[in-house]
């Protein structure tokens, strides 16, 4: 799709977006200061197009999901055969449909392992709060009812729902609505640029998962249902851990029986160069959620990947797990999501990531580093950040705390035409997987070119 298909009124659609509009995560102040949100009318590959036709290279995805990049026909197709065919049926009433049917068949491949069973939700939320109450309720089956404590790390990103916030670390979204719930614990995080700035990455990785293992002996072992976290920490700001971390936070689980839980929402489906996240760092989660990538953001769909022995567990008593949604295993969603795969699967997209453009933008990215606001370039597949520092050489901060740097230099960007995100003192990118090397030397250009323009501005703060 490379020309409109209509011709919207974006006055009156940012008149109505002010009167009936309340957008996700939004400052409705700022909102109504700015005139109402820009309006993204259409999309082709890795650009994005607002009302006004301007052009803008989307370096972020959409929201870390686009996979396959915008525009394809073979997606709307899948969706518009099966919602001929049948486009909605519930799983509630003993029944199945055969897209949900397939797909947790195509998933249960691609996890491999112990990791047998897929259970389906909409939104990575979900797939959060379904872990939520699996583990909680998996222990309780176990005759360990006891154990219902979560360890989770400080800014990590698990949804914006009770449970998914609760089992975040963004102390922001806690104090509203007296958040987290009991028995979610925190620890911190392992972001060396941050919190182990020159340390060797090995040690400050044994830091990291020491400090887990103090709350476990604090809660009490025997309280502790499970650790989870995501490979990459997305929202949190691309928190890329040293190598060592994840082996040894696997170990640590296996040491005190606790169910290791890893948060694939945005790391799953090529991200880092694999089909899962952990799979990059050689670990075996007991579940994995997942959503974003799986049908590329072409409709709403996630899901929660089970170990085996955890279904074994729930076969072995009377009894419903009553927890489900109305969309749960939609057969358009998944039927979808099956295309999406296949297409992955016929373009290498995984194997594409990790043997050609995650090292060529790593390589491509890594000139930054040259530039005098530039603390910290990290990359791991198509994943990155940009860590933005007022002096060189150190993780110092324009204004003398968090949150100046990153809007400023982001807003710079967008302005010039590509799309990222600013998370706190840093701008951060995910880029759909078809990205090329072209497409990937602009996100450069762009980078560059917005950082010199904003850094009299930085400077003057």
């Amino acid at each position: 799709m490379t020309v409109p298909i209509r011709n919207h009124d974006v006055a009156e659609l940012r008149r109505l977006d002010l009167a009936h509009h309340l957008p996700a995560q939004s400052d409705y102040r700022l909102q109504e200061a700015l005139g109402g949100s820009r309006i993204i009318t259409r999309a082709d590959g890795c650009y994005i197009f607002d009302g006004d036709n301007t052009k803008i290279l989307d370096g972020m995805a959409g929201l870390w999901c686009v996979n396959v990049g915008y525009g394809r026909k073979e997606l709307a197709d899948a969706a518009y055969e099966q919602m001929l065919e049948l486009p909605y049926y519930n799983t509630f009433f003993k029944t199945a449909t055969p897209p949900p049917v397939m797909l947790a068949a195509k998933i249960a491949e691609k996890m491999g392992g112990h990791l047998s069973h897929v259970f389906f939700n909409s939104s990575g939320s979900e797939a959060n709060d379904t872990v939520f109450r699996l583990v909680r309720h998996y222990w309780t089956l176990k005759g360990q009812p006891q154990r219902q404590v979560f360890i989770s790390r400080w800014n990590a990103y698990h949804g914006s729902t009770v449970a998914g916030a609760s089992l975040g670390g963004m102390t922001y979204m806690h104090v509203q609505g007296n958040l987290p719930v009991t028995g979610v614990e925190h620890v911190m995080q392992p972001y060396s640029f941050n919190e182990g700035f020159g340390e060797d990455p090995d040690s400050f990785a044994d830091r990291a998962v020491q400090a887990i293992e103090d709350r476990i002996l604090a809660v009490g072992p025997e309280s502790v249902a499970a650790f989870i976290g995501e490979p990459v920490q997305g929202a949190g700001g691309v928190i890329i851990p040293p190598e060592s971390y994840w082996p040894k936070v696997e170990a640590l689980c296996r040491k005190y029986g606790i169910l290791l839980v890893c948060d694939e929402v945005i790391c799953g489906f090529g991200r880092l160069g694999h089909w899962f996240g952990h799979q990059h760092y050689g670990i075996k989660p007991d579940i994995i959620a997942m959503a974003k990538g799986l049908s590329s953001g072409y409709l709403p769909i996630s899901a929660v990947g089970v170990a085996d022995f955890i279904v074994d567990e729930l076969k072995a008593h009377d009894g419903d797990f009553v927890h489900g949604f109305t969309y749960s295993g939609h057969p358009t969603a998944c039927a979808v999501a099956l295309k999406n795969i296949e297409i992955m699967e016929r373009e290498n997209l995984i194997e594409r990531t990790r043997l050609d453009t995650g090292p060529y933008i790593a390589k491509a990215m890594a000139t930054l580093n040259d530039h005098p606001l530039v603390g910290e370039v990290r990359t791991l597949g198509l994943i990155g950040a940009i860590e933005i520092v007022s002096k060189k050489g150190t993780n110092q901060r324009f204004g003398g705390a968090e949150g100046t740097a990153g809007p400023i230099v982001r807003d710079a960007c967008i302005a010039n035409g590509l799309m990222v995100r600013g998370i706190r003192d840093s701008i951060v990118f995910c880029p759909p997987l078809i990205i090329s090397h072209a497409e990937i030397d602009e996100m450069v250009a762009i980078i560059a070119k917005s950082l010199d323009e904003v850094e009299g501005q930085l400077r003057a703060i």
